[in-house]
C-alpha cells in the first residue's frame, strides 16, 4: 500500500509489530561493531539449519548455506527450485556505522589524564561526540596468533569512557567557531584513567589493568581494532513507545530485517541471498567492503558447490540475471528540519518501506537510478503482500544527499533498486526508527525473495 499510515494496519493488534522490534533492540543493544553483528548472525543462521558452506562440497535445492569474510561479512543462501542461472533475490545491507577508532598508537598522558586517541569513522558531526557515554569495542590481535575481545561499557558495573568539553562559562572563543570547527577531529580524544600512583603514572597502571584482565600490552594494540562507539541499550523512544532510539540504526535495520527475512523463508522458487558487508560509510572500499570481490567469489563457489562446469562464468551469468534491494536508511522527515526536504518526495515515519529510485547528490551524483521496469516489479511484488510502502529522495536536489552500495551491484547489470528504513538523526550517536516501519521492512524484504 503506498504511501498510507503504517499503523492502521495493525490497530487491532500492535503485537506482531512490538513482539519484533524486541527482538530488533535486542540484535541492536548486541551489534555494535561489524565483528559482533557476525558473531550474532551466525548463531541466528546456525539456529535456524543454515550450513557453513566452506565445510560442504555441494549443496542442492532447499539447502540453506551461509559464508563468512574475515568476521566482517555474512552471505546467506536458500538454494531455489529454479537453476541459479535465472539469477538470485538478494538482499544486500552494510553493518558498519559512523564511530570514533582508536588509533594504532591510542595512549598519552597529559596533567595527569591518560587519554585515548581517535580517529572518526564515517560522516560524524563531531560535536554530537563530547560528554556522552561511549563504550569500548573490538579486538587486540597478538603476534603469537591469539585474539583477544575488548568490550568495556556495556554492563552495569562497567566503566565507561567519555570526551571532555568546555565548561560554557569558558566557551566564548569556542562558541563562536563555525559549528563543524567547534570540535577537532584531533581533539576527539577519549578519558581513559587519571589515578597516579607513587611507582606508575596514570598510563602505567591503566595498561597495568589491561595487562590483568586482557593480557595484552601497550605493543599490542598496534594490532588492534577498537571502535569506541555509544554505550547503552536500545531504547522505547516517545511516551506511545512507537520509536526505538539507539545507536546503528543505519544500517543495522536494514540488516536485521534483511537477515529475518531470509531467516523465516523455508523454499524460495529462485535462489535468496542475504549479503552484509562493511566500509559502506567510507565508500565501499578493502576487502570487506561491496567493492571487493568476496561475494561474486561466493557465487562462483556456490555454482560450483551446484555443479556447475564454468563456475566462474556462471557467477557473471547469474548476479546479470540478479534482482537486487540496496537494504540501506533513508532520511525521515523532521518537522524541525523541513527546510531540506521536499515534502512531496520525503520519508515519514510511520509509512512503512521506503523506496528510493535515485540517491546520490547534486544532480543524482554516485546514483543507481533505478529502471522503471524494474520499479514497477517492485511496486506489484509490495502490492500484491500488502506490504506499506513510500517513496523518497534525500532532501532537496541542491541540499546534498548521500550514496548506498546499489551502484556497485549495479555493475554487474543487475537491477538494483534502494530500499529501507526512515531514519531521524541519522548518523548521530542515537539514532530513531519507527516500529511499524522496521516490520513493514521485513514484510517488504521476506516478499521480495518469495515472490515469482
Amino acid at each position: 500500500m503506498y504511501r498510507k499510515d503504517a499503523w492502521e494496519k495493525y490497530e487491532e493488534s500492535f503485537a506482531p509489530v512490538m513482539d519484533f522490534a524486541e527482538d530488533y533492540k535486542k540484535f541492536l543493544t548486541f551489534g555494535k561493531t561489524e565483528r559482533l553483528v557476525v558473531k550474532e548472525s551466525i548463531e541466528l543462521l546456525e539456529k535456524a539449519g543454515f550450513k557453513n558452506g566452506a565445510s560442504l562440497k555441494e549443496v542442492k535445492p532447499g539447502d540453506k548455506v551461509y559464508f563468512i569474510n574475515k568476521n566482517k561479512n555474512v552471505c546467506a543462501f536458500i538454494i531455489g527450485q529454479k537453476s541459479l542461472k535465472e539469477g538470485l533475490r538478494i538482499l544486500g545491507a552494510h553493518i558498519d556505522s559512523p564511530r570514533l577508532d582508536l588509533k594504532e598508537h591510542p595512549f598519552y598522558e597529559k596533567n595527569g589524564f591518560l587519554l585515548g586517541d581517535t580517529h572518526y569513522y564515517g560522516g560524524v558531526k563531531k560535536y554530537q561526540y563530547v560528554t556522552i557515554p561511549l563504550a569500548l569495542h573490538g579486538v587486540v590481535c597478538k603476534k603469537d596468533g591469539t585474539t583477544v575481545e575488548i568490550n568495556i561499557g556495556e554492563k552495569e558495573d562497567d566503566p565507561i569512557v567519555g570526551i571532555s568539553d568546555l565548561l560554557i562559562h569558558l566557551s566564548a572563543d569556542q562558541m563562536a567557531k563555525p559549528l563543524a570547527k567547534a570540535i577537532e577531529g584531533e581533539n576527539l580524544d577519549i578519558t581513559l584513567g587519571s589515578i597516579p600512583l607513587k611507582d606508575k603514572t596514570a598510563k602505567e597502571y591503566v595498561l597495568k589493568l589491561l595487562k590483568e584482565q586482557y593480557d595484552v600490552e601497550e605493543e599490542d594494540f598496534i594490532s588492534a581494532e577498537i571502535e569506541v562507539v555509544p554505550a547503552g541499550p536500545s531504547r522505547d523512544y516517545g511516551l506511545d513507545r512507537s520509536m526505538i532510539a539507539g545507536y546503528g540504526h543505519d544500517d543495522r535495520v536494514c540488516a536485521y530485517t534483511s537477515l529475518r527475512a531470509l531467516l523465516d523463508t523455508e523454499e524460495v522458487e529462485y535462489t535468496a541471498c542475504c549479503i552484509l558487508v562493511d566500509k559502506e560509510e567510507i565508500g565501499s572500499v578493502g576487502a570487506t567492503g561491496a567493492q571487493s570481490l568476496f561475494f561474486e567469489n561466493i557465487v562462483a563457489e556456490l555454482a560450483a558447490l551446484l555443479k556447475e562446469k564454468d563456475p566462474l562464468w556462471t557467477a557473471r551469468r547469474v548476479l546479470e540475471a540478479s534482482k537486487m534491494l540496496s537494504s540501506d536508511v533513508s532520511a525521515g522527515y523532521d518537522p524541525l528540519y523541513a527546510y531540506v526536504s521536499d515534502s512531496k518526495n520525503a520519508a515519514y515515519l510511520g509509512s512503512g518501506l521506503v523506496f528510493n529510485k535515485y540517491t546520490g547528490s547534486r544532480g543524482k551524483s554516485g546514483s543507481n537510478d533505478a529502471n522503471p521496469e524494474y520499479y514497477a516489479f517492485i511496486r506489484r511484488v509490495m502490492d500484491e503482500a500488502d506490504v506499506h510502502w513510500q517513496n523518497a529522495e534525500l532532501g532537496k536536489v541542491d541540499q546534498g544527499g548521500g550514496g548506498t552500495i546499489a551502484y556497485i551491484l549495479g555493475n554487474y547489470n543487475m537491477n538494483v533498486i534502494d530500499a529501507g528504513v526512515a531514519v531521524l538523526n541519522m548518523h548521530a550517536p542515537m539514532e530513531v526508527v519507527s516500529k511499524v516501519d522496521v516490520y513493514e521492512a521485513y514484510l517488504g524484504y521476506k516478499a521480495f525473495i518469495t515472490a515469482k
